[in-house]
């Protein structure tokens, strides 16, 4: 199997959905170049959302588990209550309007795990805001030839702003 295959990219886009989703815009855009937009948004968007409902479902046995080694992984009970507060209620609409965007999502997707959102549901409005963003970036990518190395990089300064970011917050006094 190729490389540039869909499949790979399906596979691709599945674990990033059901991890933390660093990587989709570079796989977007570099696959864009092998496929047309139709093609990548379409297969892509369905990885991306089987892996997210994958991801909700693992958020949701976190947030439910009693085991002590296990809440260490969960969100503490004071940013699920700020999430509550800011997003009172995890809406199709929002959460396809959140993936249809490059914003970040992971409040909507911590309100909908709080609140039991149906996980077929979450998947489809997925899908549905990830088809327009997709295909837009599968598009751009299909003109603009960004080398593959370039786009690896970003990943790679995404993965170590985030660390950075994370150091940061735990070295941080608490009140």
């Amino acid at each position: 199997m190729s490389p540039e295959s869909l499949w790979v990219l399906c596979v691709l886009l599945f674990l990033d959905g059901a991890t933390f989703a660093f990587a989709t815009t570079p796989l977007l855009l570099q696959y864009g170049k092998y496929h047309a937009p139709w093609e990548v948004a379409l297969a892509g968007g369905l990885a991306s959302a089987l892996g997210s409902a994958v991801q909700l479902l693992a958020l949701r046995w976190l947030l439910a588990s009693s085991h002590p080694y296990m809440r260490r992984f969960a969100p503490s009970r004071e940013k699920l209550e700020a999430a509550l507060r800011r997003y009172p209620s995890a809406s199709f609409v929002a959460l396809m309007v959140a993936r249809a965007t490059p914003l970040p999502d992971a409040p909507l997707k911590l309100v909908a795990a709080v609140i039991g959102y149906p996980v077929a549901r979450y998947g489809l409005a997925i899908l549905l805001g990830a088809l327009p963003y997709y295909f837009a970036l599968a598009y751009v990518g299909s003109r603009i030839h960004v080398p593959g190395w370039v786009l690896a990089a970003a990943v790679v300064a995404i993965l170590a702003g985030a660390g950075v970011d994370w150091l940061r917050r735990r070295r941080r006094p608490r009140a």
